[in-house]
């Protein structure tokens, strides 16, 4: 058994990645995470008495205690996930990203360089740090084409900006110091565990309270979603089989609008949750969650259309996903039905109120 260093390991894909490693690899796992507000404390209460995993409280932009962790566990691979990731607050507050996103990735490389010079030549190959990105990075497109790992980068928010920035740390510590690095850039994330401050969770959350659905714009901006399972299932391939010093898009060929994303988890709910049977519809004067949709003014620099380029994953290492977006969504709905409890304000840290619109913070 060895150790794997997912860092991020308590956020939504984080979380659901710790759980992919242990059931599909005889890896032990070294959690480390800062617990901020995005944190699924229920997850990391579920792993304290599993003898796999080992939770240590850190922020991955602190240098020194990067170091210490990464020289005691001393493992085969590190998973970079940590990061500050909703568009929205960063547009509000851009610090945190700088910090985290930026600072955070060279702390990490910086333990990671220092940890590959401790070990025999011989074993230095073996040892794999995987920076998990996004395809944010690429900008926007128009109605034709994908992004593809050729694409240049053109990033468009804060956050955008701040994940660009550790790519290209990554792969300049690839080049300069041969650390054996692999970047991979995934679509847009849904599934179980993911903060409400998301576009699906949000809108799942809101029309069960009988809350008003925000739509941004004119509803037309297009995302293509990959289930959080799939994405794993990614991951892990690229970590096994992947070239080091090469990027790979991780893509669920899933594209949908905004518009389109809302109204069928509305329709999902008229089943899963039927408006007869909730009270707060009631409440709210309507008798379909559809009526609650409100398009609201756009975010500022909002992205048109993100679409990946997924063949080079599956023509090298012959991956592809398994969920299509139909079941995935039903499935994600369902859970957040079932798990609503989770989601109060005073466990969040905030009421689901609109961000993004650059006036916080300034």
């Amino acid at each position: 058994m060895e150790t794997i260093l997912i860092t991020g390991g308590a956020g939504f894909i984080g979380t659901n990645l710790v759980n992919y490693v242990l059931a599909h690899t005889p890896d032990s796992v070294v959690v480390v995470d800062k617990l901020t507000y995005a944190a699924n404390q229920a997850s990391v209460d579920a792993w304290r008495n599993n003898p796999r995993i080992s939770f240590l409280q850190a922020d991955i932009a602190d240098e020194a205690a990067m170091s210490r962790i990464v020289a005691e566990q001393r493992p085969r691979a590190i998973l970079n996930l940590a990061a500050e990731t909703h568009v929205d607050r960063s547009i509000d507050s851009p610090r945190p990203f700088i910090d985290t996103n930026i600072c955070g990735t060279f702390a990490l490389l910086e333990a990671s360089r220092r940890f590959l010079s401790s070990l025999q030549p011989s074993s230095r190959p073996s040892f794999r740090f995987l920076h998990v990105s996004t395809d944010e990075v690429y900008g926007t497109l128009g109605p034709e084409g994908l992004f593809t790992e050729e694409t240049p980068y053109s990033p468009s928010s804060p956050y955008s900006a701040s994940k660009a920035a550790a790519d290209h740390l990554v792969r300049a510590y690839h080049r300069t110091y041969n650390i054996p690095a692999l970047i991979t850039n995934c679509s847009n994330n849904y599934g179980p565990h993911q903060h409400a401050e998301k576009l699906i969770p949000l809108t799942i959350l809101n029309a069960i309270d009988g809350r008003e659905l925000p739509i941004y714009g004119d509803g037309g901006n297009v995302r293509d979603w990959l289930h959080v399972t799939d994405h794993c299932s990614g991951i892990l391939t690229v970590l096994e089989g992947g070239t080091p010093g090469e990027q790979y898009n991780i893509g669920g060929a899933n594209e949908q609008t905004n518009l389109t994303i809302v109204d069928t988890i509305c329709d999902l709910l008229e089943e899963l949750r039927p408006p007869g049977a909730n009270p707060a519809l009631t409440a709210a004067g309507v008798h379909h969650y559809r009526e609650l949709k409100r398009f609201v003014t756009d975010r500022p620099g909002h992205d048109r259309r993100y679409a990946i380029d997924g063949s080079k994953l599956q023509r090298d290492l012959r991956w592809k996903p398994k969920y299509s977006f139909q079941t995935g969504l039903r499935e994600t709905v369902a859970w957040y039905v079932e798990h609503r409890d989770r989601f109060n304000a005073a466990r969040l840290g905030y009421n689901r109120e609109r961000l993004g619109l650059g006036t916080a913070n300034a």
